[in-house]
């Protein structure tokens, strides 16, 4: 025969199916979660109702709070007059202006205001002495930890004052408008009025001062400005009237300018005609300087004077008559003789009157020269004389412009003085009341209900919270539902939990008490077994457990008595480190059993037992070998147990526990189906489920798991009605109840 170790199955898929499935924990349901609460409802609810009851003798025992509230409106002021924000920052915002009179309502100043105002530091609620002389004070006083005690003057009870009354002060602005309420709590209704209209008055009241006192200053300002602008104003002026007698000016509207323009412009005009009279001189004059004989009667200008003509014409008159003359009568007639020295008295007068023209012409063109030249100077002079007046006005019109700047700021200044004096005297407040704060008669704190409402629901739920931790942090088996979901095996059966007594006696309770809880259990498991391989001749059924004191052994037995009445069952413990069946059973401590028959020191029959009022053979361990290990590796032991096969129908087998040695991993191999018992409410479900993984490993066949000293009670609290039988359903079925722990 193989050895056990050599026979782990190859089928990967159907291994690495079951380590999942085992390996992969689902998460908790709602479900799970609901019975998690459920089982626990009394605790959770007592917990709940202790905190209500907490929360009630709290606020019981606080004084009440009230609560009063003023409402006031805060105006963006807007006069026809000047404001004093226009002098110093100009226009604000409207938003910007509102939160600022919220915060400024905030203040500490205003809250000082109205602690000076109502000497709040007179009333018990906000005087310093009753605090230094309470109890916690003497307390930290007596332990080294006070502060080392002032004497209390009014402004130390003053500052302290204002410091409570921050506490107890609120300001909460109105959405979407310009409202603003006004809330102070007080242990005293009337103080808590009190205190709320006085905060708005004082409000009031400083905004008023503060804007007195700025238009005070912006007038003192304003009046040293405009003294100031007044002297400056003064000094142009005489600035302005000196230059004009320095300058000889008379007037600046412009009429000197006008009088040089028109002057300059007849100058020039003669100039042009000058010039015109003197180019035509020139023209003459040259022509008469080319003139060699003196005969000037060829010159143009000569020829276009009166007188001249005039003697040409008489000349040429002359000299006709001598032509005439000429032709009847000789030079020596003295009609030709006459007309002769008439032609040459002719000639000689167009000479004289050529020369005369002559000289006048030279004369005309030198009158023209020096004509020219004077209205060149005189143009000259007339343009340096404007040029003069231009400077002059230039500076004459900075000099006016600069009075004209100096008077427009004066009058400025000096009209924003009168309007700010006046505005001061007229300027209204930023903000009034709009409601006033009434005497409160229902207090605001503590709202005892809502409190001890709230501690009830977080005593509720804390009480979840912690079931679900409890939960959370218990990794035991509740359950059969419980069992199946984290397995992923079938839960043959379901034992219950027995008294100390029974307990002792639960090894035979089968045979005992047929009629117990737990005789019906063991009978559920056997018929699980038997509808599992059917086909099977024998079978060979392993039971084990994660550790000890799970019940493994009174499961081996139990169900061995039950397959006892039907077929031929052989009981074998092969627990060789901590046998107990054979003691559990009343069998001699000499018994030989298993040890001995593998060894071959003794019979077969000799080690088989029975159990007296039954039909069960029993096999315990006979004496203890040295290496338990070795002996369940051996042939020998193999080929034991199949002989054993051979001759009874079914065999059980009790073996260690997995988690500590690993006998069971090599018996799983050698039997038909593995049985693994898990005690209720105490084994951790990963070290259960990490047995499990290990026999499949070792190619064990898991038939199903059995649940030990399962607390019915207990497992409905969990699940309610579970899917075994549970304790109402072996009453109904007729069973006898017995004595459960």
């Amino acid at each position: 025969m193989k050895s056990p170790i050599s026979q782990v199955p190859t089928d990967e898929d159907q291994f690495v199916s079951l380590d999942g499935a085992l390996a992969d924990e689902s998460k908790l349901e709602l479900l799970e979660y609901w019975r998690s609460i459920t089982k626990r409802k009394w605790g959770i609810l007592l917990l709940g109702l202790v905190f209500a009851m907490a929360a009630a003798a709290i606020v019981y025992s606080l004084s009440p709070v009230y609560r009063s509230t003023t409402t006031v409106l805060i105006e963006q002021g807007k006069s026809n007059l000047l404001s004093i924000e226009d002098v110093y920052s100009g226009i604000s915002q409207a938003k910007e202006h509102y939160q600022t009179q919220v915060e400024i309502l905030k203040s500490r100043e205003v809250a000082a205001r109205v602690v000076r105002d109502l000497r709040l530091w007179e009333y018990p609620e906000f005087d310093l002495r009753k605090a230094e002389e309470g109890g916690v004070a003497k307390l930290k006083a007596s332990l080294g930890f006070g502060a080392v005690k002032q004497e209390a003057t009014e402004a130390r009870l003053a500052d302290a004052a204002v410091d409570m009354f921050s506490q107890q002060f609120s300001v909460e602005p109105v959405r979407l408008s310009q409202l603003v309420k006004l809330s102070f709590e007080s242990k005293d209704r009337k103080l808590a009025m009190l205190v709320a209209n006085a905060t708005a008055e004082a409000y009031i009241a400083a905004d008023r001062e503060a804007r007195f006192k700025m238009t005070q200053q912006a007038n003192g300002w304003l009046q040293e400005r405009t003294q100031s602008l007044r002297d400056k104003l003064l000094s142009s002026e005489r600035t302005l009237q000196a230059y004009r007698d320095k300058s000889g000016i008379v007037t600046l509207s412009g009429s000197a300018q006008t009088m040089i323009s028109q002057q300059i412009g007849e100058v020039t005009q003669r100039l042009v005609e000058a010039k015109a009279r003197r180019a035509e001189a020139e023209s003459a004059y040259e022509q008469m300087k080319s003139i060699v004989d003196g005969d000037y009667t060829s010159v143009p200008a000569v020829l276009r004077n009166p007188s001249v003509a005039d003697a040409r014409r008489q000349e040429a008159v002359a000299s006709q008559k001598v032509a005439e003359l000429q032709q009847r009568y000789g030079f020596e007639h003295p009609k030709m003789t006459q007309a002769l020295s008439e032609q040459r008295a002719a000639k000689e007068s167009l000479q004289r009157q050529s020369q005369a023209v002559a000289q006048g012409l030279t004369r005309e063109y030198e009158s023209a020269r020096s004509t020219e030249r004077a209205m060149e100077g005189a143009l000259a002079s007339a343009r340096g004389t404007v040029q003069s007046v231009n400077r002059q006005e230039f500076q004459l019109s900075v000099l006016d412009r600069e009075v004209q700047a100096n008077k427009q700021l004066y009058d400025l200044f000096m009209n924003r003085a009168k309007e700010t004096n006046l505005g001061g005297d007229l300027q209204g407040s930023v903000a009034r009341v709009v409601d006033e704060a009434v005497v409160p008669y229902a207090p605001v704190k503590p709202k005892k209900i809502m409190t001890i409402a709230v501690a009830l629901v977080l005593g509720l739920l804390v009480g979840v919270l912690v079931a679900l931790l409890l939960d959370q942090l218990d990794n035991t088996v509740k359950g059969i539902e419980d069992a199946e979901r984290r397995f992923q095996q079938p839960v043959l059966a379901a034992l219950p939990e027995l008294g100390s007594k029974e307990g002792a006696q639960a090894i035979t309770m089968f045979v005992d008490k047929p009629e117990s809880y737990l005789a019906e259990a063991v009978r559920t498991a056997r018929t699980g077994v038997l509808l599992t391989d059917i086909d099977l001749p024998n079978r060979i059924l392993l039971v084990t457990s994660s550790v000890q004191g799970e019940g493994k052994t009174t499961v081996s037995a139990n169900l061995a008595l039950a397959h006892a009445q039907t077929k031929r069952t052989l009981l074998i413990d092969a627990d060789m480190r901590r046998p107990q069946i054979g003691r559990r059973l009343g069998l001699p401590l000499e018994a030989k059993g298993l040890s001995n028959l593998v060894s071959g020191t003794v019979a077969l029959k000799d080690c088989i037992h029975c159990i007296k009022g039954s039909m069960l053979d029993v096999m315990p361990v006979g004496d203890l070998p040295p290496n338990p290990l070795e002996l369940l590796l051996s042939s020998r032991f193999s080929d034991t147990l199949s002989g054993l096969a051979k001759q009874y129908e079914v065999i059980v087998i009790d073996s260690p526990p997995v988690e500590l040695v690993s006998d069971a991993l090599v018996l799983a191999p050698m039997a038909t189906r593995t049985i693994y018992v898990v005690r209720a409410m105490q084994t951790p479900h990963p070290l259960a489920r990490k047995g499990l993984v290990r026999l499949q490993r070792s190619g064990a066949k898991i038939l199903g798991v059995v649940l030990n000293h399962l607390d019915h009670s207990k497992s409905q609290r969990y699940y309610g009605d579970y899917s075994g039988y549970g304790a109402k359903g072996y009453a109904g079925y007729g069973y006898t109840k017995t004595k459960n722990a």
